[in-house]
């Protein structure tokens, strides 16, 4: 099949490339170095000719909650617009396990309206919702890293790797839609603390960590709101074997 994945040159969408070719496919990367502006349409129509299947992995660096939730929007709705043109069979959209659960966080904000724009779009669906990725620990660190000490979230959470993340996203396009959403995680639970500490450690980083809930996340993302569900897709890359490719 003919299979086009936005933001194809990105870290997950490379490793959602990669499957996919592997496994025989054609596959068109969306992006801007590729001509694409999504927040535009430019170039949209000329990707997605004769395109069967649309993975959406696309992402924002943005910070504030309104340039989120702007970006999301106005760049889904220009898809699935294309899409609809294009024939289009199947949208597959990269999203975050628990994001329904009231979390005040501008991402998922971002997140939230790209979920409702897909399910009521014209293009049968599927919602792939992945979990934290196993360098989450020591990148949410750096985000208050000063003076060799950071704060971070106790999290309890089941990360994934982003190779693993490639092949469900493969795996779910290549199949019919679901109209329905499916979780897909790591095979262990982790406390975001520790996964800092290890990670700085086999990086060869001092950093003394400080856990507290009055940082970033608040006591909303407390508990069990980031573990994926029952019936979720489980890879098969442990953290343990993240720390010992290198924790890259």
């Amino acid at each position: 099949m003919r299979i086009a994945v936005v933001g194809g040159t990105g870290r997950v969408g490379a490793e959602t490339v990669a499957d996919l070719e592997k496994h025989g496919h054609e596959t068109v990367k969306v992006s801007r170095s590729t001509g694409v502006d999504l927040l535009t349409g430019e170039g949209l129509d000329a990707a997605l000719a004769g395109v069967d299947i649309v993975i959406d992995a696309s992402n924002t660096a943005a910070q504030g909650e309104a340039e989120i939730v702007e970006f999301f929007g106005t760049a889904t709705r220009n898809l699935l617009a294309a899409e609809e043109r294009a024939g289009v069979a199947h949208h597959v959209l990269l999203s975050i396990v628990g994001l329904d659960k009231g979390q005040r966080v501008p991402h998922y904000e971002g997140k939230r309206a790209q979920e409702r724009l897909v399910t009521a779009g014209p293009i049968p669906w599927t919602i792939v919702r992945a979990t934290q990725f196993h360098d989450f620990g020591a990148m949410t660190a750096t985000w208050t890293l000063q003076d060799g000490t950071a704060t971070i979230a106790p999290l309890l959470v089941q990360p994934i790797a982003i190779e693993d993340v490639g092949r469900v996203l493969a795996e779910v396009a290549t199949g019919a839609p679901r109209t329905d959403r499916l979780d897909a995680a790591g095979p262990q639970t982790q406390d975001l603390v520790d996964m800092a500490r290890r990670t700085f450690a086999v990086r060869g980083e001092k950093v003394e960590l400080v856990p507290t809930w009055r940082g970033i996340f608040g006591t909303d993302m407390a508990g069990e709101v980031l573990l994926p569900g029952d019936s979720a897709w489980l890879g098969t890359i442990t953290f343990d074997d993240w720390l010992a490719a290198g924790a890259e």
